[in-house]
């Protein structure tokens, strides 16, 4: 079964968890969260798991500024699915994908799309990556449109982001076994957000000032700054994805396939710079910045709907 929300601002008030004296405003984010994890979501209504997700993220302790702006603006699209592993999953995110990249195209502003799973419950951080890693290359591997445009399709590239109907997304992991409290979501969940808008940030001049607050907010509630965080053009974001602490040279269990004419033209490209990871360096801030798509920080992409 899969639910297909768009929500609204406010959302629609849930049976199960009504914002009450004893929920969030009263408690820590972790409190919160330990509240939400034994109330048994993952056989709840999809209006309650939906709601779970919301009183996470709007928490005033949640430090992604970004998600609490889809979320107040109601640009979010949330699907309800029963398991990561349902054979079926693929082809209902990519259908459901491809409907929120039409619907959000043209738009101005913050979107993000969202997937709850009802199972599995990761006992670990690897248990959820691995689960999360196996679906992504199961919906590459239905995915019949080209690789989106503008960045870099082979996993372990530092300009690197996934692709689905042939839009670029970050993608976010969210789970219960989390280490990191802003990533302790209730059920498991994975967070896609559209590459282009950290573009529209960066034309805004809004970037560096979310980065800055973010960091600061973030570190007021894990007490250090998330240890995985880098620069776009020094590391893949795929690091990011699982919100999991690698060891130098990890690599992302996340296999391409090969666009369908790049045997054809494997020549043409030989000695010649890829235009995916054309890179320039900026002189005043030594920052590796990709040409296509400009330097998007991970810190600011990943958290539930931009920053981290």
């Amino acid at each position: 079964m899969t639910t297909d929300t768009r929500t609204q601002a406010p959302a629609a008030e849930s049976a199960v968890l009504p914002a009450t004296p004893d929920m969030p405003e009263h408690h820590s984010l972790e409190t919160t969260l330990e509240l939400l994890a034994g109330m048994d979501l993952a056989h709840a209504s999809e209006a309650d798991v939906v709601r779970g997700m919301e009183l996470m993220v709007t928490h005033a302790e949640f430090p992604c500024l970004g998600a609490k702006s889809v979320f107040r603006r109601g640009s979010v699209a949330h699907v309800v699915l029963d398991d990561m592993a349902d054979p079926d999953v693929p082809a209902q995110l990519l259908e459901r994908l491809q409907a929120f990249a039409d619907e959000i195209e043209g738009e101005g502003g913050f979107h993000s799309f969202i997937a709850t799973f009802r199972g599995p419950l990761p006992t670990s951080e690897a248990a959820f990556e691995s689960s999360l890693f196996d679906l992504l290359q199961r919906l590459h591997d239905a995915d019949d449109e080209s690789w989106a445009d503008g960045v870099g399709s082979d996993p372990n590239d530092p300009h690197f982001a996934f692709s689905a109907g042939g839009s670029a997304y970050f993608i976010v992991g969210l789970h219960p076994a989390a280490s990191r409290v802003a990533r302790r979501a209730p059920l498991p969940t994975l967070v896609f957000n559209p590459h282009e808008q950290f573009e529209e940030l960066r034309a805004e001049g809004r970037f560096d000032g979310m980065r800055t607050t973010i960091r600061r907010r973030d570190e007021d509630l894990q007490g250090f700054i998330n240890p995985m965080v880098a620069d776009h053009g020094d590391s893949t974001e795929a690091l990011q994805y699982s919100g999991r602490r690698h060891a130098a040279g990890w690599e992302p269990p996340l296999e391409v396939k090969p666009a369908p004419d790049a045997d054809d033209h494997a020549d043409d490209h030989d000695g010649e710079t890829d235009s995916k990871t054309d890179a320039t360096t900026d002189d005043d801030t030594n920052e590796h910045i990709d040409t296509r798509q400009g330097n998007r920080n991970d810190d600011l992409a990943g958290c539930p709907a931009q920053h981290d």
